[in-house]
């Protein structure tokens, strides 16, 4: 293969090669999928109807399960079906989709994750201008340049990753499409080419940290100052899950990228791309949820009104067959 042109389908990386490993990935996979998907559904449906959730935290968390759902549904249900159907294809154009997409939820929810850093930072260190700072108009002009950001950073990434001639193979070492794999592919006269716009994200990324880490040191030395510890407690409660969110994101997608080449592996590799694209939007909902006493209130209300609304159907369906009979 001469060029990316030559190229019409990608080789994925499978999480095993036993036909029954397989199922158990596909099973592992759906379980993980459908726990995303019920969560932040519910998050999304309780936000949006209930009239006590449209604080700007609450309105971040519904962008928030709006871009986990999105993460997910990117990489897994493809991993799902090659393994169910014991496959490893992806078509170049499904390929560049993936990439594209999931550059796209990623890079809008590291921004996102630092608006909202800049919330708690409003709400504990200048309560008395909350409401000014982060009015309704502010908090949708916030979100518009989250997902603008995402869509920008997707845009320019996979425009210039595809457009590398490809001389190594087809073989993608991961189990979906991404960057550095893509690379790897790449014909090394070529690689310099990407390496200035990777080198420009590195650096976006790294104020985007640096402004999460300056925003929660000021927030930890207001808290600090307050004299009462239940005052501390309720403080510190609001600022735990997104802490948390954070962390898990940032840390293991540092390591993956950051690891040293001789601790490298592909086992590894699969292991740390699970942990920061399919995980996160799992435990996102569960973080959040656990720690808002609203949040909760409201899910309850949803589960309770739709089982309740079950019930009553398979009750009205059963006397309607009797009347029937």
């Amino acid at each position: 293969m001469s060029n990316g042109s030559s190229i019409t389908h990608f080789l994925l990386l499978p999480f095993a090669d036993t036909r029954e490993l397989q199922l158990c990935h596909f099973w592992l996979f759906l379980g993980i999928f459908l726990a995303a998907l019920v969560g932040n559904g519910l998050i999304i449906t309780s936000t949006a109807c209930d009239q006590h959730l449209h604080t700007p935290m609450d309105f971040f968390l519904l962008n928030l399960s709006l871009l986990d759902l999105g993460c997910i549904s990117t990489t897994v249900p493809k991993s799902m079906a090659n393994s169910l159907w014991d496959t490893r294809v992806i078509s170049y154009t499904a390929c560049a989709a993936q990439l594209f997409f999931f550059l796209f939820f990623i890079a809008a929810e590291y921004s996102l994750l630092t608006i909202m850093s800049y919330d708690r930072y409003v709400a504990i260190c200048k309560p008395l201008h909350y409401g000014t700072l982060l009015g309704s108009r502010a908090c949708v002009h916030m979100a518009a340049a989250v997902w603008g950001t995402g869509f920008l950073n997707a845009l320019l990434h996979t425009a210039n990753t595809f457009s590398l001639p490809l001389c190594q193979g087809n073989a993608v070492e991961q189990f979906f499409c991404e960057i550095p794999h893509i690379l790897k592919l790449s014909c090394s006269h070529s690689y310099l080419r990407k390496f200035g716009l990777v080198v420009l994200s590195c650096f976006l990324g790294l104020g985007c940290f640096v402004f999460i880490v300056g925003s929660y040191v000021q927030i930890f030395r207001a808290v600090l100052r307050i004299p009462s510890m239940q005052g501390c407690h309720k403080a510190f409660s609001t600022c735990l899950p997104h802490l948390a969110v954070l962390s898990m994101l940032v840390t293991t997608a540092a390591f993956a990228y950051l690891k040293p080449p001789s601790i490298s592996s592909p086992s590894l590799d699969l292991v740390l791309s699970v942990l920061y694209s399919a995980v996160p939007p799992v435990v996102n909902p569960l973080m959040y949820s656990l720690r808002n006493q609203e949040l909760k209130d409201a899910v309850r209300k949803l589960v309770t009104g739709c089982v309740s609304a079950a019930m009553h159907c398979l009750l009205f369906s059963a006397k309607g067959s009797q009347c029937m009979s």
